[in-house]
């Protein structure tokens, strides 16, 4: 599992080397595998190192000293280096080490106009951000802000330029604890973060921001609970559960979904097609006669009836999707929510929630349905203002109703009710279309349903019991991702077509995962 620290956490973790003198070190450390991460991913573009031109982004912190000595080892090897100083003062020693080793040095006053300089780091094979570390108060002000938005409206969005951005530690501008953007950030392509990587990066824009994400080891030790965890391919493939010779279709989940209606029949089609792809023993599907033809014809194992919940033997539900303007699925979700199972609450359905329910109630809202949730309890708050801090809602959310919620997004986050809070950043922005979130519901009802009566289950994803649900939605958001990823990989994602790429993501899982014989 990956997990994320706060940066005073960070900050006391480091502690005992810097009073041990082992400072140099560990910037030494950080340096190599920053510089290593550049090495790469010019190779992987296409460039070599030995010619390339690197623009280092330096602030006064230990920051931009890492990434002054990244930039002194990317100069041995033959690139050209050019250090740009964005503070009053710098660190002096990994300056004039960068300049030995051939590099050129700028020091940036009030004064000066950075369009030049900002035209030189556009045109660069790679920026190296060190401008702010996690001691920084506040966003990029004055000179820095400058020729960051000099560099953005010189070099264009990412994606579109040319010069790779990478991230020393975490990008420049975004909050390190909870991701918030406020005002101008660097958004790298790749961020190198040290130690244990902080909040910011996993959460909300700050996700968005990071790129792709490297964790440094530097032999840290924390006695503080994690603030994020994101659950890596063996959590998940933890969790699924191989059919043995002893099983049947009962013992390997009976997942009830109670979805879709006259208005919007295709949720019900796809939450079942996800559910089945995952390998679970059955789905019943309840609802309106039409629907239930239309998921036949897509799905013709699901089990098909109009009655209520009562006569419908499952392991857990799904309910919402689509379930639009119709009483009966109204009743049906109503039902499913008091029934005692694990149940994924979506939509429409979430209408239907008591005041308090349990953790084995997986709510699955986006930001404007959470914002709807929590005014009902009389927390106002406006959907900016959730999509800006996501994991502070859905933590308030989790309180406030008992149950564990994931909250959709770029970088999904689950809440539980115990406080533990799990991102997972695995997306494709090609998800972003409608009906995607009933596939995702599908695939949480489907493993909340194998693992209903699985004793295990906890231990195997080493969690507390009452944490288990929100690991279930994690590993959810994870195959959903993936899933995502492994479509977008052919083009633009259709999203009914989704279902044929989640067995081949959970069977990459087991393969990747399978135990050494």
């Amino acid at each position: 599992m990956l997990e994320a620290f706060s940066g005073s956490d960070v900050r006391a973790a480091e502690a005992p080397f810097l009073d041990a003198g082992q400072g140099d070190a560990l910037m030494q450390r950080a340096a190599h595998a920053l510089a290593g991460v550049v090495v790469g991913l010019l190779r992987e573009s296409g460039r070599g190192t030995y010619g390339a031109t690197v623009v280092v982004l330096a602030g006064s912190g230990n920051n931009g000293a890492d990434a002054l000595y990244a930039g002194e080892r990317l100069a041995r090897r033959g690139a050209s280096v050019t250090a740009v100083i964005l503070a009053d003062r710098v660190h002096e020693e990994s300056l004039r080490a960068l300049e030995r080793a051939g590099g050129t040095g700028i020091r940036v006053d009030d004064d000066a106009a950075p369009e030049d300089l900002a035209e030189h780091a556009a045109a660069a094979d790679v920026v190296i951000d060190g401008i702010l570390g996690i001691g920084a108060d506040g966003g990029l002000r004055g000179r820095a802000l400058r020729f960051v938005q000099a560099f953005t409206a010189a070099a264009g969005p990412r994606g579109t330029r040319s010069a790779l951005v990478v991230a020393c530690d975490l990008p420049s501008g975004i909050g390190v604890d909870d991701g918030r953007v406020t005002g101008t950030v660097l958004a790298a392509d790749a961020t190198v973060t040290f130690g244990a990587p902080k909040p910011g990066l996993l959460l909300g824009d700050g996700a968005a921001a990071a790129g792709e994400l490297n964790v440094v080891d530097l032999g840290l030790s924390f006695s503080s609970r994690p603030s994020v965890r994101s659950l890596l391919d063996a959590d998940v493939a933890a969790l699924i559960r191989r059919p043995t010779t002893q099983d049947h279709k009962y013992s390997r989940g009976v997942l009830g979904v109670a979805a879709g209606s006259a208005r919007y029949p295709g949720a019900a089609v796809l939450a079942v097609g996800a559910a089945l792809a995952t390998g679970i023993g059955m789905v019943r599907y309840l609802g309106p006669e039409a629907v239930a033809a239309l998921v036949h014809q897509r799905s013709p194992e699901a089990v098909a009836s109009t009655g209520p919940v009562s006569g419908a033997r499952s392991q857990a539900w799904l309910v919402g999707p689509g379930a639009v303007d119709d009483d009966e699925q109204r009743q049906r979700a109503a039902d499913a929510i008091g029934s005692g199972l694990p149940v994924v609450v979506d939509a429409e359905a979430l209408t239907q929630l008591p005041e308090r329910v349990g953790s084995h109630v997986i709510l699955t809202p986006h930001a404007g349905e959470l914002s709807w949730l929590l005014a009902a309890r009389g927390l106002e708050t406006e959907r900016a203002d959730i999509e800006s801090e996501p994991a502070r809602y859905a933590l308030l959310a989790a309180e406030v109703t008992g149950a564990t919620v994931l909250l959709k997004g770029f970088a999904t986050t689950v809440a539980a009710p115990s406080g533990a809070l799990f991102v997972q950043r695995d997306a494709s922005p090609w998800l972003a279309a409608a009906g995607s979130g009933d596939t995702l519901s599908g695939i949480v009802g489907a493993l909340a349903a194998s693992l209903a009566e699985d004793d295990r289950a906890a231990d195997r994803a080493g969690v507390a019991r009452e944490d288990l649900w929100a690991v279930v939605a994690a590993a959810g958001a994870l195959i959903h991702g993936r899933a995502g990823l492994r479509a977008a990989a052919r083009g633009p994602v259709v999203v009914s077509d989704l279902p044929a790429d989640i067995g081949p993501v959970i069977a990459d899982l087991l393969e990747e995962c399978r135990p050494a014989m």
